[in-house]
């Protein structure tokens, strides 16, 4: 069974995905309302090494309405939503979200 997700960060470089999921994923640009971006200091080297930057974007939950954040949504194997969940740092969740399109998609947010 596919599986959606929205990146909205390093999770859109060709780099990332072809160590992450071991090819390039396709997807369709969607956006996320009623959160904003905010920015962590990436320490795991592993994270670091795949995505060449100590700086990552973070989903946060907005008290403003019309916060928005745009990203891609990927459709991905089960096997592959596990490669992303490897991927992310403890700073991040994984949780589905229903995204501007009507799209229901898995989106890594703040912990």
């Amino acid at each position: 069974m596919n599986e959606y997700l929205f990146s909205y960060g390093t999770l859109q470089k060709d780099k990332v995905q072809l160590e992450t999921f071991g090819r390039l994923l396709k997807g369709s640009k969607d956006t996320l309302n009623g959160y904003k971006l905010s920015t962590i200091v990436i320490v795991d080297e592993d994270v670091l090494a795949t995505s060449g930057q100590e700086i990552h974007l973070l989903a946060i939950p907005s008290e403003i309405p019309n916060d928005r954040i745009d990203g891609v949504i990927f459709e991905i194997t089960d096997k592959e939503l596990l490669a992303a969940d490897g991927y992310e740092t403890d700073a991040y969740q994984r949780v589905k979200l229903q995204f501007e399109s009507g799209k229901e998609a898995w989106i890594y947010i703040a912990s």
